[in-house]
């Protein structure tokens, strides 16, 4: 870790952790870190979805929660940003503390249920940055209290299709209750029909297709993996991102690993790419996949896009090595590139996809 990075998460690491996300937020918002950003590279370029991204490397769901710093996260290098999740209705989350690090096994646990300001705010937001350069998608959800959540996703796509590179429908979270009940095949079905039509319809008023893509956990068995894939094949939706959190706790050392809520970071790695291989051989070749979990280096991203991934996502990764990584690891799959010869990043894919598909996922 570069010594200004180190001396930025000393001071964070003194506050809690949802403390030390809020400043860190606060410090993108002032134009603060400064980091030296990768030089452009035709050989990272990846086209999926109708979009051209100039690398791989995206910040995840989960950081920005409502519009705040999209494009200051692009600026630190990332080809990139998704914002959100985002719900109909300001809510306040679960109660604190709800962030917990667990630092021998850099990984994080949350809690955080959806916290995140509504619809309301972060459109105002994305009103004020419409017509801007970088690829920023927008992943929304539910409220807790919901009655009808299908309702609430539908909405999520009518209002924010027109401001968003990307739409992601999370189903994901273990933190709001029943919400990866969506996942079923019946209900996930009757969802993504609801989330066509209403996309459709905006994409018929607009003039321009907004992709959509599915976002799953990773603690599906074989039959519901082969549930979502048929879903979504039959729904025409773009892509799936892989993975959310997992509520699995093996071979953690640290304290914090009792606590409930979704683990990620470091141990997340494995699982996620192994669900991630599977849904490759599934969705085949054409479809859009977005590998995320574990994700700290460049040769982690490496093996996400060798296992079948478009491109990848990291967030816990950042909190541990600070805000000049994805330059780094920008930086660093380019010289993979190099090294193997490779006239693109695209080559890599699917190169370890047979050795992930026997990884174990359960």
């Amino acid at each position: 870790m570069p010594g200004l990075d180190r001396i930025g998460q000393t001071l964070l690491f003194a506050f809690d952790p949802e403390t030390a996300h809020g400043l860190s937020i606060a410090a993108l918002k002032s134009g603060l870190p400064l980091c030296r950003l990768p030089a452009p590279d035709p050989a990272l370029r990846v086209d999926v979805a109708g979009l051209s991204f100039p690398n791989p490397l995206g910040m995840a769901a989960g950081y920005d929660k409502n519009g705040e710093v999209p494009d200051a996260l692009l600026g630190l290098g990332f080809g990139f940003a998704e914002i959100g999740t985002v719900t109909p209705l300001a809510q306040p989350g679960n109660p604190k503390p709800r962030i917990f690090r667990l630092a021998e096994d850099a990984a994080v646990v949350n809690r955080l249920g959806f916290n995140n300001e509504g619809h309301a705010a972060c459109l105002k937001r994305m009103e004020a940055r419409h017509g801007r350069p970088g690829i920023v998608g927008i992943n929304v959800g539910a409220n807790k209290d919901s009655t009808d959540r299908i309702a609430d996703y539908r909405l999520g796509i009518e209002r924010f299709a027109r401001h968003a590179s990307y739409l992601t429908v999370n189903i994901s979270s273990p933190n709001t209750p029943g919400l990866r009940d969506l996942q079923a095949r019946t209900s996930l079905g009757l969802l993504l029909a609801a989330v066509r039509q209403a996309l459709d319809a905006e994409d018929a008023r607009t003039g321009r297709h907004t992709p959509v893509f599915l976002k799953i956990a990773p603690d599906l068995d074989e039959a519901g993996l082969d549930d979502i894939a048929a879903e979504v094949q039959g729904n025409g939706i773009d892509g799936v991102i892989v993975s959310n959190t997992t509520l699995a706790r093996d071979g953690l050392s640290s304290a914090a690993k009792a606590e409930a809520g979704g683990l990620s970071g470091r141990p997340l790695f494995s699982r996620s790419t192994a669900v991630l291989a599977r849904m490759r051989r599934r969705l085949g070749p054409r479809m859009a996949l977005i590998g995320v979990g574990g994700v700290e280096s460049a040769e982690t991203a490496a093996e996400k896009i060798r296992a079948g991934a478009d491109l990848v996502q990291l967030y816990t990764g950042m909190i541990y090595a600070g805000p000049s990584m994805p330059g780094r690891i920008v930086r660093g799959l380019s010289e993979i590139v190099k090294r193997e010869r490779l006239s693109s990043i695209r080559d890599l894919r699917d190169t370890a996809l047979a050795k992930w598909e026997a990884e174990p996922i359960g």
